[in-house]
């Protein structure tokens, strides 16, 4: 059924569709939701099509009659742009009607965005995802999510289609963006030793297969390494997960740090690796690309794609 009483499932905008938003996209389908995508970017929507998706011309008629309408974009800049730009959508969505908010960005400007949006009547549900591509083509996402309960049930069909784990948060946006700003801080940190590791074993001459192998079965081990390191042994960077998204969110810890009066020491130093990888060229390449950048700086050699 959908907000408005009628019997019909939910229909969903989907706003992005990247390799994330690609398969929100499929998942809520598959679970019976009308869905209707929109990407700037024409090879995106000619795969959602090709995919047996429905795709619309323009933003405004993405979410022409939606109940939920579901940014997958990549940062607050893109989001305030999607809802409150030249061609933004806040005033052609459906009263009533969800807007849930996938971006990582500052928890100051969730919270400004969220206060600009229900001020029309919307709802607006701060939730940031983890899982990567994969997960989300299986609807396994984890959601770091935060708003008001009518938001949390304007939502819940979408939710449910997309993510293994829904943790709500809290009442108020921008408690979801924290969460995931500090996922973020993990993850980053997490990346730069693991690669930090591995290419300092290749520097000691080391076997990096039997290196990986003992390393995942000790207590050295992290969920990064286990899911970066494979990308090194392979010589294969190609863009899972980008350098330039850790530029941007540790980046944004870092300022939110300062306005805290906090230190974040290994945030900085991690910090500095990533723009000196986007430096060098690798901006667009795997994160695992660090271990590159260390190989480089240290005249070491690491395995290159067969």
């Amino acid at each position: 059924m959908s907000l408005n009483g009628e019997n019909h499932d939910p229909r969903a905008a989907v706003i992005g569709l990247g390799s994330m938003g690609f398969g929100m996209a499929q998942s809520m389908a598959r679970s019976g939701l009308e869905v209707v995508g929109y990407d700037i970017t024409e090879n995106a929507v000619a795969r959602f099509l090709a995919e047996g998706g429905r795709a619309a011309q323009n933003l405004t008629d993405a979410v022409e009659g939606a109940d939920i309408v579901v940014s997958v974009v990549v940062n607050a800049q893109q989001t305030e742009a999607v809802l409150f730009g030249p061609d933004g959508i806040a005033r052609a969505m459906k009263p009533g009607s969800v807007f849930i908010s996938s971006a990582t960005m500052d928890p100051a400007v969730a919270r400004s965005l969220a206060q600009r949006l229900e001020a029309l009547g919307l709802h607006y549900l701060d939730a940031p995802i983890s899982g990567g591509a994969a997960r989300a083509a299986k609807g396994e996402l984890t959601i770091m999510a935060s708003g008001s309960p009518q938001a949390f049930a304007a939502a819940r069909p979408a939710l449910d289609a997309m993510a293994a784990k829904v943790y709500e948060l809290g009442d108020v946006s921008g408690i979801g963006a924290a969460f995931k700003m500090i996922n973020q801080l993990l993850a980053g940190v997490h990346i730069a030793a693991a690669c930090e590791a591995i290419s300092f074993a290749a520097k000691q001459g080391l076997d990096l297969q039997k290196v990986y192998e003992v390393i995942t079965a000790s207590a050295g081990n992290s969920w990064m390494f286990e899911n970066r390191v494979p990308h090194v042994l392979a010589g294969d960077y190609t863009p899972l997960s980008a350098i330039e998204i850790f530029v941007k969110d540790l980046g944004i810890v870092q300022d939110m740090a300062r306005a805290e009066r906090y230190p974040v020491p290994l945030v900085a130093a991690a910090l500095q690796m990533y723009l000196a990888a986007s430096g060098a060229g690798m901006g667009r390449d795997d994160d695992s690309s660090l271990a590159r950048l260390y190989a480089q700086l240290s005249g070491t050699t690491l395995p290159s794609k067969s």
